[in-house]
């Protein structure tokens, strides 16, 4: 068993002046099945019979960044880069192999549409059910459900299940969401790619409001422009590595230039 790299942070610095992510040496392997089974009962037949064969897939080797607060950090990669992997590092929801990963601060992660959502509640039933993931209570939720609903322009669409909901209102309720809780930390995972321009607008203009009053984002996307629009450093990530870091414009321009002609 690979050994999990524990660091504690120095109690002797506050934590506004210590970094709000800090990524040290993290890895991540999967084990992925060697051949296809197409069914439980031949995967608990060769589990017995201890024929089953698998493969480790490092989808991240040795990441290591800071993000300071206040900080917009745009990480760009192609699909399978590792980029959706590494901002569910972050948010806690999967450990890594190796290395250690420090949060100081809240966190509201928009990592995929409609994740944390009842699809079978209505859209006013999920924003109280969202808070009270987010740790807000039914009385702070109902202070600022009018909020929430004016900016996800979808007032008319509360009491309907949000099974019923088209990609990009489900982007808009998730959105709307995150931003009215004002977070130390924004996680944002190609959700913005959804929805008409006007509202592209909008959440572009709200995450600037967001980030005068100190939030900090992370933003994942394989748009250099997107990135170089919102942010502004930026990592580019290939196949599991960081490539390159530094000011949006930058990576960005290279990204885009690999992009063209991939080495």
């Amino acid at each position: 068993m690979d050994e999990l790299i524990q660091t504690s942070p120095n109690t002797s610095v506050p934590d506004t002046d210590l970094p709000l992510v800090e990524i040290q040496d993290v890895s991540m392997r999967f084990r992925m099945p060697s051949e296809k089974i197409d069914n439980v009962k031949e995967f608990v037949i060769k589990f017995l019979k201890r024929q089953l064969r698998y493969q480790d897939l490092w989808v991240l080797k040795n990441i290591s960044f800071n993000v300071q607060r206040g900080e917009s950090v745009g990480i760009l990669g192609r699909n399978g880069a590792g980029k959706s992997t590494l901002l569910r590092l972050i948010s806690g929801i999967i450990e890594p192999t190796t290395g250690c990963i420090t949060v100081r601060g809240k966190i509201v992660p928009l990592l995929k549409l409609g994740a944390g959502f009842d699809i079978n509640a209505t859209g006013k039933e999920n924003i109280y059910l969202n808070g009270a993931m987010l740790g807000y209570s039914k009385k702070e939720m109902q202070a600022r459900y009018d909020s929430i609903v004016e900016f996800s322009e979808l007032g008319k669409f509360m009491n309907m299940p949000i099974k019923n909901y088209s990609s990009g209102m489900l982007a808009r309720l998730g959105f709307s969401i995150a931003v009215d809780v004002k977070p130390d930390l924004l996680i944002v995972d190609e959700v913005l790619a959804v929805g008409d321009v006007s509202f592209k607008k909008k959440c572009a203009e709200k995450i600037e409001s967001l980030q005068k009053n100190g939030t900090t984002l992370l933003l994942v996307s394989h748009s250099a422009q997107q990135v170089e629009t919102l942010c502004k450093k930026a990592i580019w990530i290939k196949d599991g590595e960081i490539v390159m870091s530094g000011d949006s414009h930058t990576v960005s321009e290279a990204y885009a230039a690999d992009s063209i002609n991939p080495k």
